[in-house]
């Protein structure tokens, strides 16, 4: 170690002290101005091994981005690539990582290739943000839906999505059949609105077999406010594994059938709800 002489005088005295009021809880600018040491790696080495009293540390946020700077640092990103990762300044990514080697230096074309990268993946964010904000803005031009509103809605969705009579198979009943929790939801609250009364459904789960089906069947339960055994048995898909299927994973639950007990007549009303807006449309055009 280099001896240190003239204005400091003797280094060991001079780390007694400045250890003493390390542990007493100082701050190095206080250690520094009670000292009278105003070079900073004379300090560090006077200080060296002795933590920081807590007081002095920065906000957990702080701490947690230092800690994310010094991990990215250590996989060899640059001061740029960790300020992009991160939002933070380069001034303090510098300080907080200053201590650890330098990355290895990328070849251009791997560097050209990264930016590119960095470049695409916020632009995909900045695409997601205002994609985001648009449906929102749209959810809000709804508002609350009036009863009448409701009713047009559901007549529409159930003519979609229901069962229908058709002169060579003839089925006047009431079922419905999705995949969608929001579609069902608004379905559940047309047949509330029309005075379907809870007792009058019937709830079964439709599915591939090689999925999680109990995890579906809790799922849809939960959704429709019953118990699971209150479900009718459930139908199983064949799967057929020359075929590539897109709905796979734990986002997979199945479709939810609905059906509504004595429901001819309501079938009935509802054939001729949905020809009376098709002529009323027909008028207006």
């Amino acid at each position: 170690m280099t001896s240190i002489s003239g204005k400091y005088g003797d280094f060991e005295a001079l780390r007694e002290q400045a250890v003493a009021l390390r542990r007493q809880g100082l701050s190095r600018r206080q250690i520094r101005d009670r000292l009278h040491v105003d070079n900073n790696d004379i300090l560090n080495r006077l200080l060296e091994g002795e933590p920081p009293p807590e007081w002095t540390k920065r906000p957990r946020a702080k701490d947690d981005l230092r800690d994310k700077a010094r991990e990215l640092r250590l996989k060899g990103l640059t001061y740029d690539q960790i300020q992009v990762e991160l939002g933070c300044s380069k001034s303090s990514i510098s300080l907080w990582v200053r201590d650890l080697p330098k990355p290895v230096r990328r070849d251009s074309v791997e560097q050209a290739k990264l930016a590119s990268r960095k470049r695409w993946e916020h632009e995909l964010a900045v695409r997601d943000e205002a994609r985001q904000e648009t449906k929102a803005a749209a959810s809000r031009e709804i508002g609350t839906m009036t009863d009448r509103e409701l009713f047009i809605a559901g007549v529409a969705l159930y003519w979609a999505e229901g069962t229908k009579d058709k002169p060579y198979d003839r089925r006047e009943t009431v079922a419905f059949v999705n995949s969608d929790p929001g579609v069902i939801q608004v379905y559940l609250a047309w047949l509330d609105l029309l005075g379907v009364t809870p007792e009058r459904l019937c709830y079964r789960v439709m599915i591939h077999a090689s999925a999680e089906v109990e995890a579906a069947e809790r799922y849809w339960a939960d959704l429709v406010g019953v118990e699971v055994s209150a479900l009718q048995k459930t139908t199983l898909k064949k799967h057929n594994p020359k075929t590539a299927r897109k709905n796979v994973g734990e986002e997979y639950r199945g479709c939810l059938v609905i059906r509504v007990t004595q429901g001819a007549d309501l079938y009935r009303r509802i054939e001729g709800w949905w020809y009376g807006i098709v002529f009323s449309a027909q008028r207006t055009s």
